[in-house]
């Protein structure tokens, strides 16, 4: 079975492309030239050198010694946090806006939950001197204002999205609205491995330099270039899609999506989508979304505005569908505690939505020779204003 995406971009029965007729010029153009683009050796050359150069790749993978003899096993921490912006997504928005400029676009737009793909967009539209405009749920504006600042700070125009939940669905909703009102001039750069295709493939391209690193550094570590699990948070998915995707086909390595279950699964306030969700349509792309019995999309819950959303990208989908992806439901209690713990064992302040994999480990049964890597995706300074509450 193939866990990577076919030429009609479907991983298995999820993806596709459920677009707007005024939409399809944009996505066709990017269909058609995303890989061409991204495989080029000039794009490829300008890339990996602001990888290295600017984003501070590679990350180290880190053995982290007080969590390893808690939990029995050998824990490495893959450190996204220690990007350029605090977090994995930077790895994508280098990647599309290089492809944004080989396009002829002049004008950026993004959605972002957390603050994290909005700072990482307006990083690199400041970088490349191009318009920025990010679109964020109201209620994600209030509980992530460092984020909101530095946007603005690095010139991005911050759009709040009033409707609905005021959260990340409904900042992509805008997005996508943007989009159709703007198509000729504006690439949309999706944070996550959601949307119509190409975007997901595109998005787990440019992150799958995480797994790419993660061979080579276990190499030196341990001998081997796997390890036995690989644990992420998903929420879309982009950061387990990277840490993921050298890994999907070698069947020695369990992969373990952390998905936030808020309040409880059956609480109703949730957005753990495998367990509570169903096939369906959402931003353009088939995948299991939480909705209603007439189709209408369930508002999500989660403390972490990062994996505040109702369903997963289509990869994930698949994963959990086939079996391949092991799928754990934390709650935000035990997100906390476990954010508090690795602050205090090994002196790093994860992410609320790097917690959510933090989590799982209690849940594991760990032999001693087992080599476990966590994607660590981003730096929990964003979240300091919730946390402080639980002090």
């Amino acid at each position: 079975m193939s866990y990577n995406v076919d030429k009609k971009g479907y991983y298995g029965q999820f993806g596709g492309a459920y677009i707007p007729e005024m939409l399809y010029p944009n996505v066709e153009e990017l269909r058609k030239s995303y890989l061409e683009i991204s495989e080029d050796s000039e794009f490829k050359k300008e890339f990996d050198y602001l990888l290295k150069h600017y984003v501070g790749r590679p990350s180290p993978l880190y053995f982290a010694k007080r969590l390893s003899e808690k939990y029995g096993a050998k824990i490495y921490l893959k450190r996204e946090d220690l990007n350029h912006t605090g977090a994995h997504k930077i790895n994508n928005t280098i990647g599309q806006i290089l492809l944004a400029q080989r396009l002829g676009k002049k004008r950026i737009i993004a959605e972002t939950g957390a603050g994290q793909h909005g700072v990482a967009t307006a990083t690199v539209c400041a970088l490349m001197g191009m318009e920025c405009i990010v679109y964020m749920g109201a209620v994600d504006i209030e509980r992530q204002q460092p984020n909101v600042k530095r946007m603005q700070m690095l010139g991005a125009k911050v759009v709040a999205a009033e409707s609905g939940s005021k959260t990340l669905k409904d900042a992509t909703n805008e997005a996508i609205r943007d989009w159709i009102n703007n198509p000729t001039d504006t690439h949309y750069i999706i944070g996550s491995v959601v949307g119509p295709h190409p975007y997901p493939d595109m998005v787990a391209r440019f992150q799958s330099v995480i797994s790419e690193e993660i061979k080579w550094q276990l190499m030196e570590h341990e001998g081997r270039d796997y390890p036995d699990k690989v644990i992420a948070c998903v929420g879309g998915g982009s950061n387990a899609a990277g840490a993921f995707y050298h890994f999907l086909d070698n069947e020695n390595v369990e992969l373990i999506a952390a998905e936030p279950a808020g309040l409880g699964i059956n609480s109703g306030k949730t957005a753990a989508t495998t367990k509570k969700g169903k096939p369906g349509v959402l931003h353009a792309a088939k995948t299991l979304l939480m909705q209603t019995e007439d189709g209408q999309v369930v508002e999500p819950y989660s403390i972490s505005a990062g994996l505040d959303y109702p369903g997963i990208g289509p990869m994930h989908a698949h994963l959990f569908d086939s079996g391949r992806g092991n799928f754990e439901y934390v709650t935000d209690e035990d997100a906390l505690k476990a954010c508090f713990e690795v602050s205090k064992l090994e002196g790093i302040i994860p992410a609320l939505e790097t917690a959510h994999a933090f989590a799982v480990l209690k849940n594991l049964e760990l032999k001693k020779e087992d080599v476990v890597v966590i994607n660590l995706s981003g730096r929990g300074d964003k979240d300091l204003g919730t946390l402080m509450k639980y002090i």
